[in-house]
């Protein structure tokens, strides 16, 4: 009898997801940066779960993506709300709404 090899269980403890943040306009003035790699613990995350995490660290951060705060996401060029899911490698941008006249 031959004897069937199963997977082994997979690992409960899910990977980071790593995403590439860029800051356009008033807000890299205001991060006084252009961007940054951001890892995010336990695999699977949102728009929504990256914008509490910068919130988190205060400061700059805390005071432009307050609630109420007006600017803009998107995810690997795609306008995106707090819901959309944010997968490994993928490209979050932060920027004020554009305006013009």
């Amino acid at each position: 009898m031959r004897r069937v090899r199963r997977n082994p269980m997979p690992d409960s403890r899910a990977a980071n997801v790593t995403v590439r943040l860029v800051f356009l306009a008033r807000l890299r003035e205001a991060f006084d940066s252009a961007g940054e790699t951001l890892s995010m613990p336990g695999g699977a995350t949102s728009v929504g779960a990256i914008i509490a995490a910068l919130r988190q660290r205060g400061g700059a951060f805390a005071a432009e993506l307050a609630p109420g705060r007006a600017y803009r996401v998107a995810v690997n060029h795609a306008m995106a709300g707090a819901d959309v899911a944010v997968n490994d490698g993928d490209e979050v941008a932060l920027f004020p709404p554009i305006t013009g006249g």
